[in-house]
C-alpha cells in the first residue's frame, strides 16, 4: 500500500482467498484492505494515539438516513455527552479531493450537526470548523487534540 502523509502505525494483515485483510481494531475484525480502508486505518490510529481521542467516542462507518437514502460516515467523534462533534470522510490517496467531496460530507452534517469537518484522501487533510449562524465552514491548519 502506498505510504501516506501520516505517521506509520503497525497493522495486523493477514492473506484469505486472495485478499489483503487489515485487523481493525475498533470494530473487532478483518477488513478487506482496500486504499480507502487504508486511510480510515491510518487516520484513526492518528486520531487515537497522536490526537488522543478516546476509542469509546469513535464510531466508523456509522449509518444514517438523508433523503430516504442510507449513507455512512467513514469515522464519526462524539463529544462527551454523546453528541457527533467531528465527521471524517476518507477517499483513496487516488481519488483527488474537490468540492463535491466537501459537498458530501456537508450533506451530512446537516444531519448530524457536527462542530469539525475533515476530508483526507491519507496524502492531503483539510480541516473545517462549522460556522453554523452564517451556515459555512472555516479551514483550519489542524483538528484539536482531545480535552
Amino acid at each position: 500500500m502506498q505510504k501516506l502523509n501520516l505517521p506509520k502505525y503497525n497493522f495486523k494483515l493477514k492473506n484469505s482467498e486472495n485478499k489483503v485483510l487489515i485487523f481493525d481494531n475498533l470494530r473487532k475484525k478483518h477488513f478487506v484492505l482496500t486504499p480507502e480502508e487504508w486511510v480510515r486505518q491510518h487516520y484513526v490510529q492518528y486520531l487515537i494515539q497522536e490526537k488522543q481521542y478516546p476509542v469509546s467516542l469513535i464510531a466508523l462507518e456509522k449509518q444514517l438516513v438523508i433523503n430516504n437514502r442510507r449513507k455512512r460516515t467513514d469515522i464519526l467523534i462524539f463529544d462527551n455527552l454523546g453528541n457527533p462533534d467531528i465527521i471524517v470522510e476518507c477517499k483513496a490517496p487516488s481519488i483527488k479531493i474537490t468540492q463535491d467531496t466537501f459537498d458530501q460530507i456537508a450533506r451530512y452534517n446537516l444531519k448530524l450537526k457536527a462542530n469539525f469537518l475533515i476530508v483526507t484522501n491519507g496524502l492531503h487533510h483539510f480541516y473545517c470548523k462549522m460556522d453554523f449562524e452564517n451556515e459555512n465552514y472555516v479551514f483550519l491548519k489542524d483538528i484539536p487534540d482531545y480535552n
